[in-house]
């Protein structure tokens, strides 16, 4: 079965799965899946090549053609390196290289974050006053405490969303990557 075979049965299956969830979201199924598609990419580069894979903790995760790329690597040529190539993707409207100039993160602190991610997650559930909010709607990614917030929003929804995840313990920065909608 070829490369790109595998990846479309992949890609439906991902979608059906997560079928639920793309009932809420703001972007089309077809925006979706090209999200999809550009993150199973990016590992394919990030675990493909050995300089990044041996050296580096990194993370790429699409939402609406917005790559954020987080975690660690040990110089900016290779920092550089990592979101050029990444960039080259297909859909990739742009890169946001949050990439850190660091030895790659210990098991302790991305453990930490996935605490910060669930917390962060679990008291957005809490924002049910919000006219139309889903917080489903909201992707949070937690990176050495700091916390990144992508979505398609509505300008009344956005500091709310901030606020509350600012209050989690072990948050430490909250940096809003949202595309506002009417």
């Amino acid at each position: 079965m070829s490369n790109k075979v595998l990846l479309v049965l992949s890609l439906v299956l991902i979608s059906q799965l997560s079928g639920c969830a793309v009932v809420h979201d703001r972007r089309t199924l077809g925006t979706v899946i090209e999200d999809q598609s550009i993150e199973l990419k990016s590992l394919q580069v990030l675990y493909g090549v050995d300089e990044i894979r041996i050296n580096t903790h990194i993370n790429a995760t699409s939402y609406n053609g917005v790559l954020l790329l987080t975690g660690e690597a040990p110089t900016e040529q290779l920092r550089t390196k990592i979101a050029n190539r990444l960039r080259q993707i297909p859909k990739v409207h742009r890169v946001q290289n949050e990439i850190l100039l660091a030895a790659p993160s210990s098991l302790l602190s991305r453990s930490s974050d996935t605490i910060i991610t669930s917390k962060s997650k679990v008291a957005l559930l809490g924002l049910n006053k919000i006219q139309s909010f889903d917080p489903t709607r909201v992707k949070i990614i937690s990176e050495n405490g700091v916390v990144y917030l992508m979505g398609l929003l509505r300008q009344h929804e956005i500091s709310p969303v901030i606020e509350t995840v600012r209050r989690i313990g072990g948050v430490q920065r909250v940096v809003k990557l949202f595309e506002i909608i009417r």
